[in-house]
């Protein structure tokens, strides 16, 4: 983008709600916010199970496995805040007037969105794996429908994330353009020529110097003038 400082303009510049929703990395944000709810939800609300009628204990329906259900429902909060907090940040960082700034706010999304991928990796993994080791009963085929959502969300999460990743690379590489911070004393038309000395040829001219008011030898007579006689 020509006269940008990392994918956006200058600093203070105006706004458009409608422009910043039709954003890619927005709409990404945005998915993998109802992505986040979507884990998170289904494993808190379906996902805890009765083994059976005589064991009245709520058992997490990953295998009986605490950790799996413990696990899913951190990275979709975590997920859940943090497309929230960069949201804010997407939204100001027209606003932000600083270089340093702005390249300390796409390196911690671009961080951010790495490690979240790998997390969701993670949690796609072990709740599969864990779901495949699941013993079906009565109670877990009840829960069955929100545990294989919140597996297929955890693979949709990766992929939207890494996509966020690579937004936020590609804005990294963009970098700078140092003609924003141009200071108004240089001329506005870029063909014109910077001002410089004026130029010679180098050699004192000898026409220009002027000779001493006296000489060494004065004539005691000037020519034309008579001394009178007494």
């Amino acid at each position: 983008m020509e006269g940008s400082s990392f994918g956006a303009g200058r600093a203070g510049g105006a706004i458009d709600p409608v422009d910043f929703l039709k954003q890619p990395q927005t709409i990404l944000r945005l998915t993998t916010w109802i992505f986040s709810i979507v884990v998170f939800g289904s494993i808190v609300n379906e996902c805890y199970v009765n083994k059976d009628s005589q064991h009245p204990e709520l058992l997490c329906i990953f295998n009986e496995n605490e950790s799996a259900c413990s696990y899913g429902i951190a990275i979709g909060i975590i997920a859940f805040f943090g497309c929230i907090f960069f949201l804010v940040v997407d939204l100001q960082f027209q606003q932000i007037s600083s270089v340093k700034d702005r390249k300390r706010a796409v390196l911690l999304d671009l961080g951010f969105s790495g490690f979240l991928s790998f997390l969701w990796f993670v949690a796609f993994c072990f709740l599969a794996n864990q779901w495949q080791r699941t013993t079906m009963s009565k109670g877990v085929s009840q829960g069955a429908d929100a545990a294989r959502a919140a597996i297929t969300f955890s693979f949709f999460s990766i992929i939207v994330w890494v996509a966020l990743a690579v937004k936020a690379l590609q804005r990294y590489r963009l970098g700078t353009d140092m003609s924003l911070f141009a200071t108004d004393q240089f001329t506005a038309d870029p063909n014109a020529a910077y001002p410089g000395y004026p130029t010679g040829s180098g050699i004192e001219s000898t026409e220009t110097y002027q000779s001493p008011p006296f000489t060494e030898t004065l004539d005691t007579n000037p020519k034309g003038y008579q001394v009178p006689a007494y």
